[in-house]
């Protein structure tokens, strides 16, 4: 089952996009839709509103005043916190259980106004953010809603920013044009990524990264796609554990081939071991075969190490597990640092990557020339970290 976030700021037609992927087999789950339902008439969830906000807040039915209710907790933020610790436990609850319902095949959406705002974001395999220009979103709600401009302009500005909710977003949709080409892009990310997705998750599937070597500039959307991936991999393994982002991507201003480079620590492989099948479930199936670092300083001597993949096709992932205080944990973090502090050694390393990428095409011969850079790499690296006093954090 793949587990897929879908949200967007007022306006942006994050209807329409739940509309269409069920079109195309997904299930769709609607917290505004649950969270009309957690307080109809005759509920708790009613019943804990009115003592908390009064009668005033009913219809003459009986039913929720939503306009009443919306006028007491807009603009008031303790007010807004105590309606969502009473809506959301429900809506939550009642998520799981239509979850559970669903076919263990189901690509599963949860449209989620709210998403980045409550922090849910880890919770999911995948988050889509339908986005549109804010005048679009404003002219909507007047022409399509009946709201005044001024109302329109109050709740898109009551929202987060478009800034922080496209930084959230694993895929972003823009529905800035008509229908058709939304449908278009919607199409195109069923096909090519939710169904491939949610089938690697079941069967446990890496993507493969294919034996040839690409080079591209440095892309500033790296270290946001690694923090996104890092979250789920620390929210679904629980508290105490710890990654980070290593390796090429992880250094501002460095060409690098387009795979992001991960590592979780822990304190012995026999925990990574456990860990193998959870993160399968995650989506960072275990690439098969044993695998190990060379010790820098040590030649011929080799350390064993656990890699996993992604099952994402979107992204293309290395996730190193190391034990932590392992030469080759240390040397991961030592280089990213060394690379970031010192601009000369990280273009040395871009001239060097730039030359054996066309010299080695192919991945593995590429793999083994870098050795020797490496090994120098290793000695200037402890260099910097005597002179600076660095400490791997």
């Amino acid at each position: 089952m793949l587990m897929v976030g879908l949200t967007g700021g007022i306006g942006a037609g994050k209807s329409a996009v739940a509309s269409r992927l069920a079109e195309r087999g997904a299930v769709i789950v609607d917290a505004d839709v649950l969270a009309r339902e957690v307080v109809r008439p005759g509920t708790d969830g009613l019943a804990e509103i009115v003592a908390a906000f009064g009668s005033g807040v009913l219809t003459p039915e009986g039913d929720l005043d939503r306009p009443a209710l919306g006028a007491k907790v807009f603009g008031d933020e303790a007010a807004r916190r105590r309606l969502e610790q009473i809506i959301h436990p429900r809506v939550r609850a009642r998520t799981a259980a239509l979850t559970h319902q669903a076919p263990s095949d189901a690509i599963v959406v949860n449209d989620v106004p709210l998403l980045v705002e409550t922090g849910l974001s880890a919770t999911y395999h995948l988050v889509i953010v339908v986005d549109a220009d804010r005048e679009v979103r404003a002219r909507r709600l007047t022409q399509m809603r009946g709201m005044s401009a001024a109302d329109a302009a109050a709740r898109i500005g009551a929202q987060i920013d478009d800034e922080s909710r496209r930084a959230a977003g694993d895929v972003v949709l823009a529905n800035d044009g008509d229908l058709d080409q939304l449908h278009a892009r919607i199409d195109e990310l069923w096909r090519d990524r939710l169904v491939p997705f949610e089938r690697n998750v079941r069967l446990g599937r890496a993507v493969a990264k294919g034996p040839e070597t690409r080079m591209t500039a440095a892309d500033p959307d790296w270290p946001c796609a690694a923090a996104r991936l890092i979250a789920r991999i620390e929210h679904g393994l629980g508290p105490g554990v710890t990654a980070h982002h290593i390796g090429s991507t992880s250094v501002p201003g460095l060409p690098a081939k387009d795979i992001i480079d991960l590592m979780l620590s822990v304190r012995t492989l026999a925990e990574a071991d456990a860990f193998a099948d959870r993160l399968g479930e995650l989506g960072f199936p275990r690439w098969p075969g044993e695998w190990t670092d060379n010790a820098r300083g040590l030649p011929g001597h080799r350390w064993p190490k656990r890699l996993h993949g992604c099952a994402d096709p979107g992204y293309r992932v290395n996730l190193h597990i190391r034990v932590a205080g392992s030469p080759g944990w240390r040397f991961a973090l030592l280089m990213r640092d060394h690379l970031r502090a010192v601009p000369e050694a990280r273009d040395a390393y871009a001239t060097a990557k730039a030359d054996l990428a066309v010299r080695f095409p192919d991945r593995a011969g590429y793999r083994a020339a870098k050795e020797p850079w490496f090994d120098e790499e290793a000695r200037a690296a402890d260099d910097w970290a005597l002179s600076t006093g660095w400490q791997p954090a």
